[in-house]
C-alpha cells in the first residue's frame, strides 16, 4: 500500500477512536453509495455526524481541511441522502471533517463540528 494511503488509513483509526472516547457511536466507515464514499458516519444522542477525514503528514500545503472541495462536498450529501433513506432514519444531519496531522512523533486531532453546509 503506497504511504499515502497507510495515512489516511491511520487518519481514520485515530478518528474513529477520538468520536468513541467523546461519545459517538460509529455507525459506518467507508460507507459507498456510487462515486461518494463517506469515511466515517456516527452518531451522538439524535445527530448524525458525516465525517470526512483528511490527512497530512504536514501542514506545508495548507490546512487538512482545505482539502475537502464543492465537488466532495456534493457527493457526500448525495450519499448520506442514500444512507438515511436506506436505514429509514428520523435524525437530524450534520457534516463534520476531522482533521489529522502529523505533529512530531505524534498527530494532532482538530473536529471542525458542523464544518460545511449542504446546498
Amino acid at each position: 500500500m503506497a504511504e499515502h494511503n497507510e495515512l489516511g488509513k491511520l487518519g481514520e483509526e485515530l478518528s474513529v477512536e477520538f468520536l468513541r472516547k467523546n461519545g459517538y457511536t460509529i455507525l459506518e466507515t467507508n460507507w459507498t453509495f456510487q462515486k461518494a464514499e463517506i469515511d466515517i458516519i456516527a452518531q451522538k444522542e439524535n445527530t448524525l455526524a458525516v465525517v470526512e477525514v483528511k490527512t497530512r503528514s504536514s501542514l506545508e500545503f495548507g490546512l487538512p481541511q482545505d482539502f475537502v472541495k464543492p465537488k466532495k462536498i456534493q457527493l457526500l450529501v448525495k450519499a448520506v441522502d442514500a444512507y438515511v433513506n436506506e436505514k429509514n432514519l428520523d435524525i437530524e444531519v450534520r457534516f463534520d471533517i476531522i482533521a489529522v496531522h502529523k505533529e512530531g512523533k505524534s498527530f494532532a486531532i482538530e473536529h471542525l463540528i458542523d464544518a460545511f453546509y449542504h446546498f
